[in-house]
């Protein structure tokens, strides 16, 4: 399509208020490290909520929903789904001690928790890993996602769209630092919310949906709609329902949902101003990206396969497009050429908002593992703030650079998606109970890795006639687990010393530090007002509510009323009963 001059001008106030919003903070940005990627831990929960939001709303999240419809139906969203049971444990179980911890990053953690040579060496590893080799994969794919938009909407190449879209969002992070990321966040999230909204109504007013009562009505739509798979059928079931919810939210690492919080989702705990705002911070985020959002993307993924049924159709209507990119996950920005001028400039607006958000959260984050815990604690420890700062804004250039590079090369949203979760497979159980089981220890984190990494490969490229995904993910987490508790009984364990100054400074709580805590006896218990029963309490009514605030949206978009109401009124009660337990622990906490 050719933009309107104003679709134009829509489309440059963004990229033009975030760079506005860059030179205003550089300053403050760039006082010290503290500042540049933790703005000094004085954030609101609203704030910080917002900003992970916005974060993993990007371009490639309505991309990869897509496809997850046109594919698997709209149950396929188990697949990211499940997560909410991770977000909720981090809400209620991790978020406080994170807080209380005062890292920098979370990587610095393994020296706090850990002891020794293996301690630093988790830690030297897993700054390169995550900061770099991984958080270029997730850059990459969110790039991907830019290259099919802007090539079926205003026809620009991959690398005009990689340069282009790298060019601004690395000048707006290296100068705004993790402050100017936060402030953007806020206008960014609400641009592009606008502009989901905004492309499913146009979506369905188009002349072959004819409305959102035909379309749920069609025959190539009706068997999507289902919010659960088809029961009857035990292979899909396991699949798309039993693998999520039993095995891959606590077993997964993977960006924004670690198991236990970790990445820029700790990163925005650790900035929060008290424990109490970094618990809000995750509640809200977990509110919004489950309960809100997803349902604007559904509704033009149903839309899709009434417009392009097939990828044949996709093909022929953008013969100009690199057929190597061709995937279902296609079908969302080609729904977007079918906005009118003004409003396309808004949707696309929206969608460069989204990817400036993301990019620029994990450009800080990675950063911030390169600066910190690599550059400061193993090649300069002598750096003073302002060389640390600008090593900042030097590795952020590098990742981008990278990203962009990699992004070239790849073709499909479920394709990074299906190798960020097969990588991470087996290692999320390990980073929920470090914090409550005294044993694990430097040599677990590393045998994790190393294992889960092995296995990954393995069952990407080994030839395994008849075993399906969600087989290889489960073997995959049961090989890493057992050879990880393994080694936590088998190698060194944490220095004592290590562990007391853990538990005086985190207190964590239950019966996995009961031989710390015994060894402390004649020393006063540091008040925490925790209570591990009430918290597994809230994750469970957390749950519950945010399931049925998700499922009463599509109740009612399906035109179920009765049944949306119910679910609504679920959705409240159970969150009056969490939100009542935070004020409870707020007023015993600070009395």
């Amino acid at each position: 399509m050719n933009l309107a001059w104003y679709d134009w001008l829509i489309v440059a106030g963004f990229p033009a208020t975030s760079l506005t919003v860059a030179f205003v903070v550089s300053r403050r940005a760039g006082t010290d490290s503290n500042s540049f990627f933790l703005s000094g831990r004085n954030l609101p929960w609203w704030l910080l909520g917002i900003s992970m939001v916005a974060t993993t709303f990007s371009t490639d999240t309505p991309n990869l929903v897509t496809e997850i419809v046109r594919t698997q139906g709209v149950a396929g969203n188990w697949a990211w789904w499940s997560f909410l049971i991770t977000g909720m444990f981090t809400c209620f179980l991790y978020a406080r001690l994170w807080r209380r911890s005062r890292v920098l990053t979370d990587l610095e953690f393994y020296e706090l928790r850990y002891s020794g040579r293996a301690a630093a060496a988790v830690r030297a590893f897993r700054s390169i890993y995550l900061g770099v080799l991984f958080n270029v994969v997730v850059m990459a794919l969110v790039t991907l996602a830019a290259i099919k938009i802007s090539a079926a909407v205003i026809g620009l190449s991959p690398l005009q769209t990689v340069i282009g879209a790298g060019v601004v969002t690395v000048v707006f992070s290296a100068l705004g630092g993790f402050i100017g990321v936060i402030i953007t966040d806020l206008i960014l999230f609400a641009a592009s919310m606008a502009g989901a909204v905004a492309a499913a109504w146009v979506a369905l007013s188009l002349p072959e949906v004819n409305g959102l009562a035909n379309l749920l009505s069609l025959p190539q739509v009706a068997p999507k709609l289902s919010f659960l798979p088809d029961f009857s059928n035990a292979e899909l079931t396991v699949a798309l329902l039993v693998v999520p919810l039993a095995v891959q939210w606590w077993s997964v690492w993977y960006p924004g949902a670690e198991p236990g919080g970790g990445g820029y989702v700790a990163q925005r705990m650790l900035a929060a101003r008290s424990e109490l705002d970094a618990v809000g911070a995750v509640l809200l985020f977990q509110f919004a990206h489950y309960a809100l959002r997803p349902w604007p993307w559904i509704v033009v993924a149903l839309a899709s396969l009434v417009v392009f049924p097939d990828l044949d159709s996709i093909r022929a209507a953008f013969p100009s497009i690199d057929p190597s990119i061709v995937n279902h996950d296609l079908a969302y920005p080609a729904m977007l050429t079918f906005l009118p001028h003004g409003l396309l400039g808004l949707v696309l607006a929206s969608l460069v908002a989204a990817y400036m958000s993301t990019i620029s959260t994990q450009l800080n984050w990675g950063a911030s593992y390169v600066v910190n815990d690599f550059y400061k604690r193993f090649v300069n420890p002598k750096a003073d703030e302002r060389r640390l700062v600008l090593v900042g804004r030097l590795t952020t250039v590098m990742l981008m650079l990278i990203a962009g590079a990699l992004a070239l090369s790849l073709e499909s949203a479920i394709q990074a998606f299906n190798i960020l979760l097969t990588v991470g497979a087996g290692t999320g159980l390990l980073f929920l109970l470090r914090w409550f089981w005294w044993r694990i220890n430097a040599f677990s984190e590393i045998t994790a890795m190393a294992v889960s990494f092995a296995a990954a490969l393995f069952f990407q490229f080994a030839e395994l006639p008849g075993w399906s995904p969600h087989l290889k993910l489960v073997c995959g987490v049961a090989v890493t687990t057992f050879c990880w508790i393994l080694a936590s009984y088998a190698c060194p364990q944490t220095d004592a010393e290590t562990l007391k100054g853990f538990y005086r400074k985190v207190c964590p709580q239950g019966p996995g530090w009961r031989r710390v805590r015994n060894s402390l006896e004649d020393e006063v218990e540091p008040p925490c007002g925790d209570s591990v029963p009430k918290s597994l309490l809230n994750v469970l009514l957390g749950c519950i509510s945010v399931y049925s605030l998700l499922f009463a949206v599509g109740s009612a978009i399906y035109g179920h009323a009765v049944r949306a109401a119910i679910l609504v009124a679920i959705g409240i009660v159970a969150g009056a009963v969490v939100l009542r337990s935070l004020f409870v622990y707020s007023h015993r906490r600070w009395k």
